[in-house]
């Protein structure tokens, strides 16, 4: 459950709704989960909960984040649709 808290965690502080995204379509169920392994094997996330206390709205997550990419598009991508 902690990998999932700190990747809905990193996609508020982007901006992004994870859970919105899943049910809009937008990320399937297997991308979900690779984000959650890829927050898992990330030597970072153990300094993660402190960077997302101290950064409640950024544009983008930070470069040692593993989803910086996929969050990024999911903004993108709901930008577009809107």
């Amino acid at each position: 459950m902690t990998h999932l808290r700190l990747v809905l965690r990193m996609g508020r502080a982007t901006g992004v709704d994870v859970v919105a995204a899943h049910r809009e379509g937008r990320l399937s169920h297997e991308d979900w989960a690779e984000m959650v392994q890829s927050c898992r094997a990330c030597d970072w996330a153990g300094t993660c909960p402190e960077w997302l206390d101290e950064h409640e709205r950024v544009c983008d997550a930070p470069e040692t984040c593993p989803n910086r990419a996929r969050l990024a598009e999911l903004a993108a991508r709901k930008e577009r649709d809107e």
